[in-house]
């Protein structure tokens, strides 16, 4: 015989889940203003500096400086750039974002070999890397402007459908994909919300603040050390730096954060 719930079990059940969204949305409020709090005493400014020296110190075989360094808007010229990127640059035939790009500037104006190029970058609390110095420094040029990352030229448009593909894509392991984690609203590890990456709500609110200062690492993390930090916790092989599929997956992103304003680099968890 099928039993009906009594009104008084509905009733209770009803409380229940008020009181669950209550709780959650209390806990919501919480950790942004954690978040805000650490916002605020970010040493992410440091980075920039040091950065900012290294983009204008000589170095390498040729003795030069990156300040001829081309992001797309011209030699030199890092306003609005990475709000730009990633992009497809002619003089490489790829889409690069910023630190691919920067091991190009690397080697073709100041010599390096991509192995010396690409020899540290990723740092640690005791020694920063170059290249997250650089990326800091390059990226908070772009504070305030705009994205508009564009996908007329076909090897861009490319590399978004890549990105796409790759983000939906699962294997290893575990049988994860980046949208295991990133595709579903609600979803949280500890007190980090996983905000919805294919979603432009998602992406603008998370894309717009890499580089970040990880606070519970005391370090700043660029985007493609966060992809790289994705694969390892999903069982796959570290890629390559500067990769096609990470650059592919950086420009996923950055397309769909389209008309957000950049914000960067932030505060992360």
């Amino acid at each position: 015989m099928l039993r009906v719930p009594s009104r008084a079990l509905l009733a209770g059940l009803a409380l229940t889940a008020a009181a669950s969204l209550v709780h959650a949305d209390d806990t919501n409020k919480e950790i942004q203003k954690y978040q805000r709090m650490t916002a605020e005493s970010s040493p992410v400014e440091l980075w920039e500096l040091e950065g900012a020296d290294l983009w204008k110190k000589k170095r390498g075989p040729n003795n030069v400086s990156l300040e001829r360094c081309d992001f797309g808007m011209g030699p030199g010229v890092l306003k609005g750039a990475y709000a730009h990127m990633p992009r497809y640059f002619e003089d490489t035939g790829r889409v690069q974002d910023l630190e691919s790009r920067l091991v190009t500037c690397m080697t073709t104006l100041q010599g390096f070999t991509e192995k010396e190029a690409t020899k540290r970058v990723f740092g640690n609390a005791d020694k920063p890397s170059d290249m997250e110095y650089l990326a800091a420094y390059i990226a908070g040029q772009s504070r305030g402007v705009r994205m508009q990352v564009s996908t007329k030229n076909p090897k861009a448009k490319a590399a978004y459908d890549m990105g796409k593909a790759l983000f939906f894509y699962r294997a290893g392991a575990w049988d994860f994909s980046c949208a295991s984690c990133h595709g579903t609203e609600g979803k949280r590890i500890r007190m980090q919300e996983l905000p919805v990456l294919s979603s432009p709500k998602g992406a603008r609110g998370t894309y717009t603040t890499w580089p970040g200062y990880r606070v519970s690492v005391s370090q700043l993390k660029t985007l493609q050390w966060r992809i790289n930090d994705c694969f390892r916790q999903q069982r796959f092989p570290e890629p390559k730096y500067g990769s096609d599929a990470t650059v592919a997956l950086t420009m996923y992103m950055a397309v769909n954060a389209n008309g957000a304003t950049y914000r960067g680099p932030g505060t992360k968890r």
